[in-house]
């Protein structure tokens, strides 16, 4: 991925998740889990692209010291 995020890659990506995509899936959650800039840049147009296909849904997160018992919760 380049260090500025390209408005081609994220609707790429954006209509794979959208779509049902599993690897999709797997690169948007990367991508919003990296600290990096240039990732954290794309995750935003990323959401923004996909948030009006989210119908009535909700975005949480679940933070935690390792161990605490985050995967058991959800």
């Amino acid at each position: 991925m380049s260090l500025k995020p390209q408005s081609s890659d994220i609707e790429k990506l954006a209509t794979s998740l959208i779509s049902g995509d599993r690897v999709a899936l797997s690169k948007a959650i990367t991508s919003i889990e990296s600290t990096r800039p240039s990732d954290v840049e794309f995750a935003k147009g990323l959401l923004r692209k996909c948030l009006p296909h989210a119908g009535g849904s909700w975005r949480i997160g679940i933070t935690g010291v390792p161990g605490v018992g985050k995967s058991t919760f959800i």
